[in-house]
């Protein structure tokens, strides 16, 4: 929870006294403690965010109180300096959703050699694995030879589950898709502990865990979005409001995939650009984003939050000083388009 501290009134100098009389220096007795006496109310307050797990300094950032908040766990970070900005609950475990899928992409993005025009032929497992989970889809056809590159946008803007299953069977190791499925989930927790995020488990490529024993903070996520964020086909990805891609069919002839973005605070929050929704029964709705404004980028998270959006916008006007969550109105999505 936020923290306020209150500045302390500066040091009142000892007036001089040689030659004067005591009725004078009944008088500077009197200012003196009349100055000392001004409320502290008076003083400017900065709302001092949560300190790392073991230690670190915070800064103050805004004069203003730190917004309310409708999610259970919530965090914003400057991510120039990795600097807090405002936390709630930042370190308390929960179940995230499709935002799990910014690891997933992560994965991918730090292969070694990576060839983004590397084709990937889409298996009906994919297909299938979508239709009994109820899944989110990027309607990905089997047959259809796609770059993985376009599964990046297939991932990341509907949010398609088969997209994240394509990138996990391809870029995992083993000599079965089960193998290579649990290689690829086994590199997202290494990435998580190479990066620090210390209260982190990953057991699913997309976010749907049937162990439950799948989890993550609201500060471990921006420490996922900021790494991700240096990549710049990561930064192209998440920005896009939507995306058409041409795909070689199974028949030869070409197909045209049209995806577009379920994070709605694109194209309605000034500055937006990223980064991933998600929804789930026990995640609630959840939101990992970023926005620039000038030279200053922030990235957030809201898990669990019954107004995600403006969450995100009240939680970005406080990094940025700015009030424009009021009058945010937020972008639709066409009814074709995925929800998530």
């Amino acid at each position: 929870m936020t923290v306020t501290f209150l500045d302390r009134p500066a040091k009142v100098r000892r007036a001089r006294t040689t030659g004067t009389s005591r009725r004078r220096r009944a008088a500077v007795v009197v200012a003196t403690a009349a100055a000392l006496a001004v409320p502290a109310a008076a003083a400017p307050a900065y709302a001092a965010p949560d300190l790392p797990p073991g230690g670190g300094q915070s800064r103050p950032v805004n004069q203003a109180a730190a917004p309310t908040v409708s999610a259970k766990g919530a965090f914003l970070m400057d991510s120039g300096t990795g600097a807090t900005t405002m936390s709630k609950t930042a370190d308390t475990k929960r179940q995230m959703a499709s935002t799990t899928k910014i690891a997933t992409v992560r994965v991918v993005l730090g292969t070694s050699g990576l060839d983004l025009d590397r084709k990937v032929t889409i298996q009906q497992e994919y297909r299938d694995y979508v239709a009994r989970e109820g899944a989110s889809t990027a309607d990905l056809r089997t047959g259809d030879q796609v770059t993985v590159r376009q599964l990046l946008y297939a991932t990341m803007l509907p949010s398609g589950c088969d997209a994240a299953y394509a990138l996990a069977d391809t870029f995992g190791t083993g000599s079965t898709r089960a193998a290579r499925v649990k290689s690829f989930i086994g590199k997202m927790n290494k990435l998580a502990t190479d990066l620090g995020m210390t209260n982190t488990k990953f057991d699913s490529f997309d976010g749907i865990s049937t162990a439950g024993d799948h989890y993550s903070t609201p500060r471990d996520l921006a420490k996922l979005a900021r790494s991700s964020m240096q990549y710049s086909t990561f930064r192209t990805v998440v920005k896009a409001k939507e995306t058409v891609a041409k795909a070689t069919a199974s028949n030869g002839n070409t197909r045209t995939y049209t995806w577009y973005n379920t994070n709605q605070l694109l194209g309605s929050y000034n500055g937006a650009v990223g980064i991933k929704t998600g929804t789930g029964t026990a995640a609630g709705p959840c939101l990992v984003f970023a926005a620039t404004r000038g030279d200053k980028t922030l990235v957030g998270v809201v898990l669990n939050g019954t107004d995600r959006y403006n969450d995100a916008a009240k939680m970005l006007d406080y990094g940025f000083g700015s009030s424009t969550a009021d009058t945010m109105k937020l972008r639709k999505l066409p009814a074709e388009a995925q929800r998530d």
